[in-house]
């Protein structure tokens, strides 16, 4: 690839580079569990246990309701995030609240999403994901209940606030959820479909939200998504499992000798005494065998905490600290910028979507603003299709040209589209809202914003993750942290910035902007692998 081809650098051979992984078995000589079917050259990264309890290997069907459940509490927190979006005129005239402030109070519940992960994160990895989920779902139920009560500005912002806590495990569990059942080769298209629930629902929740107000009134919006709340709460206490899972080995920081040859030479013991010393964060070619334990009861299933996870030594600490360490890798860092700078748009959009299609040119009455993100919704669809499952067909490609090797930057690629489509879809719809163009050519925007707003959550997410795997359940909060501080910064400012440049200044600039940080991706696809390999020591720790 050139210019672009990953730079070589020279490390310690003691810390392997995080994020570089033997992915495909080309000759089929290396001793490693491989995939079954079709895919019987790519190897199962990570190894699996011999535990039929151990997450990984669960039944297709078992696997296939833990991803509904998250699916379902993505889909409810995520509507009742959004659902005021296309009725934020309603509210300000009943409530008395100017528009800015009522976006003011969505960029606060963006930040509180954000840094309610450093303490949710850490509590879900050390006691089980099951009770966070479960209790984050109530807590935002009982919020979305007071919601339709406040009536001043302070009593708002709190609501939000306390919304965004209560809903943070939204933005950094589910991800972890995913990679706890699927392999590395099968992540791709199950973030894609997390990416699909969490922006969807975004767009999804405008649409009945607008019907819902024309029908019973505001009120009974915010009332709808606390219902919707208590629906998935009986469903995720019913249906959800655990998916926390002790492993003896850290996985994820592989070399490329990790896996050995079939009719290589065995190692001398003090090769595997150096090895030992020297790497002792390698993954096993095979499971290490563990002790037969009978399978869980459903009622075992369901317990609020496994004793597993009350077994474990504490860890609180370390795991609230660590995603702030984080923000000095440069890669992690870089994730979280990507993924913040394309919700901005995301953001940008939902904040003017009244403030356009209902003002002078358009005239739409609520549930007709609500109509409109039918397109962002199809767009959603799109970019959750294209980065998901064709995302680990390229990747895959990708891994077969460079010997089986895969690196994390591989799948930067699928943003190249975005380059074009950034600026597109935001031109088309300020400049072309100032212009008063056709309403469907402002609605189709809306659409091309979504698409590449979802491409953006789903790559930047999956980059981090790839990159640093073992550590990935803390890894993706400071991505979090990163994004919704910025998602904050342009919730707060948006609608000034827009009313004092005007729509046609403003989204010329938001285009190049958007141009500009998208083209990042090529330093990370030219420079990545190198600034993975520096941080390796510092990983191992």
């Amino acid at each position: 690839m050139g210019f672009f081809s990953p730079k070589e650098t020279h490390i310690n051979a003691s810390f392997p580079i995080p994020g570089t992984v033997h992915l495909v078995d080309l000759e089929g000589t290396l001793l490693a569990q491989h995939a079954r079917g079709g895919e019987r050259d790519i190897v199962l990264v990570p190894a699996p246990s011999s535990d039929p309890d151990d997450p990984l290997n669960w039944s297709p069907r078992r696997k296939l309701l833990s991803t509904t459940c998250m699916c379902v509490y993505t889909l409810m927190v995520g509507i009742a995030s959004a659902a005021i979006y296309s009725v934020l005129e309603p509210i300000s005239k009943a409530t008395g609240l100017t528009i800015a402030n009522l976006n003011a109070g969505t960029g606060y519940m963006f930040l509180a999403f954000g840094w309610g992960c450093l303490f949710w994160q850490p509590l879900a990895l050390q006691f089980g994901k099951r009770p966070v989920y479960l209790f984050s779902m109530l807590a935002t139920m009982c919020i979305q209940v007071w919601a339709p009560h406040t009536t001043t500005n302070g009593q708002w912002i709190a609501n939000k606030i306390l919304q965004g806590f209560f809903g943070a495990p939204i933005e950094s569990l589910c991800e972890i959820s995913v990679t706890d059942i699927y392999f590395q080769h099968e992540r791709g298209r199950y973030i894609g479909l997390y990416a699909l629930l969490l922006a969807g629902s975004n767009f999804f929740a405008p649409i009945i939200a607008g019907f819902i107000d024309r029908g019973q009134g505001w009120e009974w919006v915010l009332y709808w998504c606390a219902i919707f709340c208590a629906m998935g709460f009986v469903f995720l206490f019913f249906f959800m499992e655990e998916t926390n899972f002790d492993r003896s080995q850290l996985v994820g920081h592989e070399p490329e000798s990790e896996y050995r040859v079939a009719d290589a030479t065995p190692p001398s013991v003090s090769d595997d005494e150096k090895k030992s010393v020297e790497s002792p964060a390698l993954e096993a070619a095979s499971p290490s065998p563990v002790p037969t334990t009978p399978r869980k009861t459903y009622l075992d299933k369901i317990k609020l905490f496994q004793s597993a996870d009350l077994r474990k030594p504490i860890r609180l600490g370390g795991m609230v600290a660590r995603p702030l360490i984080f923000l000095t890798f440069p890669v992690i860092f870089y994730a979280g910028f990507s993924y913040g700078s394309n919700l901005v748009w995301f953001n940008v959009l939902n904040a003017t979507a009244s403030l356009i299609l209902a003002g002078p040119n358009y005239n739409f009455a609520s549930w007709a603003v609500g109509l409109s993100y039918v397109s962002p919704l199809i767009g959603v669809a799109i970019g959750s299709a294209y980065t998901g499952y064709g995302g680990d067909r390229i990747v895959l490609w990708l891994a077969r040209r460079n010997k089986g090797i895969l690196e994390a930057e591989h799948r930067l690629w699928l943003f190249t589209p975005s380059l074009l489509l950034i600026p597109f879809g935001l031109i088309l719809w300020g400049v072309g809202a100032a212009h008063a163009i056709h309403w469907f050519g402002c609605v189709f925007a809306m659409g091309i914003v979504a698409l590449t707003n979802t491409i953006g959550l789903q790559l930047s997410v999956s980059y981090c993750i790839d990159s640093y795997r073992d550590l990935g359940g803390e890894a993706i909060v400071t991505v979090i942290l990163v994004r919704n501080t910025m998602s904050f910064a342009i919730g707060y400012g948006v609608t000034p910035w827009v009313t004092n440049m005007g729509l046609q200044n403003a989204f010329i600039l938001a285009a190049f902007a958007g141009m500009a940080q998208c083209m990042t991706f090529l330093v990370f696809v030219k420079y990545g692998k190198g600034l993975r390999a520096r941080s390796a020591g510092r990983y191992a720790k």
